[in-house]
């Protein structure tokens, strides 16, 4: 009966394709890793232009990948220099993951659908993610970026997981991830702004 229903497979692929790419936002390579795992397994099927992803080579450098970027989030100096790539680097996982559930649909739309809506969500949480790890280091000296990071790394494999088992509802944790981002980013950004004001004053 679902079959009949028209376009289902893009909506079902755009679900997956959201899903991973909020993922990404929250880490880079720990999505790529799951997605790269299930598919080495066949737990999932891989489009033949992604191929790449289901070969070991792709799965032992990601894994190494993501080991090394959980790890390196809870090194102080190093985390914020993370921050300064993470967004560009989470734009283009999140779109090369978004983009290799549309395969079938032609270079141009394939990418551009991936860049607005993987790039544009992986990136905005990505962002959001930096502001507030820089809200965090203000207010706590840093004393708080532990928490910050472990909610990234946790978020990162939950929406990965959901993406592939469930990716109605990991469509939907993402468009309310990316809401609740939006609004916290806004918040981390006044208190940023309010004690500079502060330090300013007190100079």
């Amino acid at each position: 009966m679902l079959d009949q229903i028209p376009y289902l497979p893009y909506v079902l692929s755009a679900f997956i394709g959201i899903g991973l790419a909020a993922a990404t936002g929250f880490r880079v390579f720990l999505p790529m890793f799951a997605v790269s795992l299930a598919s080495y397994f066949q737990w999932i099927p891989t489009h033949e232009s992604f191929e790449w992803l289901s070969g070991l080579p792709a799965l032992i450098t990601t894994g190494i990948a993501t080991l090394a970027e959980i790890l390196a989030y809870y090194i102080p100096i190093v985390d914020h220099l993370l921050d300064t790539v993470s967004v560009p680097m989470a734009t283009i996982a999140g779109s090369v993951l978004f983009a290799s559930q549309f395969a079938d649909l032609g270079t141009f739309p394939q990418w551009g659908l991936a860049l607005i809506a993987g790039g544009g969500t992986a990136a905005t949480i990505s962002s959001g993610f930096a502001g507030i790890r820089a809200a965090s280091t203000a207010t706590t000296g840093g004393l708080g970026n532990p928490v910050v990071g472990t909610t990234e790394t946790a978020g990162a494999g939950i929406m990965a997981v959901l993406a592939m088992v469930a990716p109605v509802i990991a469509a939907f944790l993402a468009i309310a991830t990316v809401i609740a981002i939006v609004i916290l980013g806004k918040k981390a950004l006044r208190k940023l702004r309010k004690r500079k004001e502060v330090l300013n004053h007190k100079v």
